[in-house]
C-alpha cells in the first residue's frame, strides 16, 4: 500500500499542535489502517511514533493525528515539510 500519507495540514491549530503537543496532522488515504500510517510515517521521516489517532472529516477525508515519541520533535518535521 503506497501513498498512505497524502499531505500535511498547515493551519494555525495544526502548527500549534506540532509545537505544544508534538503531533503532526496528515490527510491520509481513506482506507489506511493506523498501524500502516504509523509504519509509513516512521519509514518516511526516520522517527518513532507514539500513537496515531484518526478522524473522518465531514468533507469525507481522513485525518491522522500522529504523536511522536518525546525524543523526536514534531516542530522539526514541520520545518522539513516547510510548514513553518
Amino acid at each position: 500500500m503506497n501513498n498512505l500519507l497524502q499531505y500535511p495540514i498547515a493551519t494555525e491549530k495544526a502548527l500549534n499542535m506540532a509545537e505544544r503537543g508534538n503531533t503532526i496532522i496528515y490527510v491520509v488515504n481513506f482506507n489506511a489502517a493506523k498501524k500502516d500510517i504509523k509504519k509509513e510515517f516512521e519509514d518516511t521521516f526516520k522517527v518513532k511514533v507514539e500513537r496515531v489517532n484518526t478522524v473522518i472529516m465531514p468533507e469525507n477525508v481522513k485525518r491522522a493525528y500522529i504523536k511522536l515519541k518525546k525524543e523526536y520533535l514534531a516542530g522539526d518535521i514541520a520545518k522539513r515539510l516547510k510548514l513553518v
